[in-house]
């Protein structure tokens, strides 16, 4: 069985940073693409950033390309993502997942299998 755990949410102001971290259990942690999400209020749970097996290729949304970056450690069965220059409307909970290797890039939920239990960010004005 997989599980996820997230950490590093908080309160920030707008302009700040936060690191988010991911630990996975699994046999084969390099097995898996990661991926982080997002869900603000009302909304529905959106695409954020996803990482290749060994970290060689990564893929996010527009919205927050050149602030977010997302990085794994497989010595570590960790997941990251680290989140500058954050806006209010980066507020929201977020979520990482794991998926399946096959047919990167993988951007909608439908296409991982494993969640976290998510971490809230708020990013005030």
């Amino acid at each position: 069985q997989v599980q996820l755990v997230e950490s590093g949410g908080g309160s920030v102001q707008a302009g700040g940073s936060l690191k988010l971290s991911c630990v996975v259990s699994a046999r084969s942690f390099d097995r898996y693409v990661m991926g982080w999400f997002r869900q603000a209020p009302g909304k529905e749970r959106e695409f954020v950033a996803a990482i290749s097996r060994f970290g060689v290729s990564t893929y996010y949304t527009d919205s927050v390309k050149g602030r977010f970056t997302i990085s794994r450690d497989n010595a570590k069965n960790t997941v990251s993502l680290q989140m500058n220059s954050l806006k209010p409307e980066d507020t929201a909970v977020y979520y990482c997942a794991a998926g399946p290797v096959s047919g990167w890039p993988r951007t909608s939920v439908f296409e991982y299998d494993y969640w976290g239990q998510g971490t809230q960010v708020t990013v005030s004005s």
